[in-house]
């Protein structure tokens, strides 16, 4: 129970890597606060079925504006008087190449991966995280931010890659955080990165990956992130800030 009287705000948890996180924190004693744009009820249910009965707080809305993420915050205060852990996973990807890149899916990956991010960031941090001279940030990128996207396909099209609009908001989610790292580590207040490579989730159903070139052949569950999540968000990790965690079956060393 090492999250234990704590809270944590965790975006697009409804689902996949979110879904699983907030039940893993749940799981260890944290207050949630799921936030998604779609009702939570398939996570509700499974943190109800826990035998600690955790505490959560469901805030459904657009993480794209200013306004309903002050509303996430004032809530969260409101409820549990504390936030402890933020945990930006909520994200869109396009998956059309650079020729038929639009303006439309470039401003939703922005502005869904990284603009809500730091809209989170800034509004839990002042006054509540520095107030308190503590706090964990979680931020979820991808192995995309870091190689320009893995290699996939689906039926009836050539490449299913991710487009460059993902990859261009994972690889500034990295120095998002570690721009962060440097500016709020003197207040207790660590800022990481995971980076996972495909992933069992929404924004990969259909696609088929070539795992030859991987360490360990298979492709990941929401659950493998959510250890990570868990890890970097843990009070015991004060000393860890500004790393980018690759959880991504070894395909960097592949």
């Amino acid at each position: 129970m090492k999250f234990k009287g704590q809270t944590a705000i965790i975006t697009g948890a409804a689902s996949g890597i979110g879904q699983a996180t907030a039940i893993q924190l749940a799981e260890q004693g944290a207050q949630v606060i799921l936030v998604d744009l779609q009702p939570c009820a398939d996570t509700i249910a499974q943190l109800k079925e826990l035998a600690n009965e955790p505490t959560y707080l469901e805030v459904l809305g657009d993480i794209r504006e200013k306004t309903f993420v002050q509303s996430v915050v004032d809530q969260t205060i409101e409820q549990f008087n504390d936030i402890h852990i933020l945990v930006n996973n909520a994200g869109t990807c396009g998956r059309v190449g650079l020729d038929e890149l639009t303006e439309e899916i470039w401003d939703r990956d922005l502005d869904t991966n990284v603009k809500a991010a730091y809209l989170f960031i800034q509004a839990v941090v002042y006054p509540h995280m520095k107030e308190k001279q503590y706090g964990r940030i979680v931020n979820i990128s991808s192995v995309s931010g870091i190689n320009g996207g893995v290699i996939s396909n689906m039926d009836g099209l050539t490449s299913g890659r991710s487009g460059p609009a993902y990859a261009a908001s994972k690889g500034a989610m990295i120095a998002l955080s570690n721009w962060v790292a440097k500016e709020l580590g003197q207040y207790g207040i660590t800022s990481n990165c995971v980076a996972p490579g495909a992933t069992e989730t929404g924004l990969t159903t259909g696609m088929k990956y070539d795992l030859s070139g991987q360490v360990i052949k298979r492709i990941g569950t929401p659950q493998d992130i959510a250890e990570a999540v868990s890890y970097l968000a843990s009070p015991n990790t004060g000393y860890t800030t500004g790393h980018t965690l690759k959880v991504d079956g070894g395909v960097h060393i592949g």
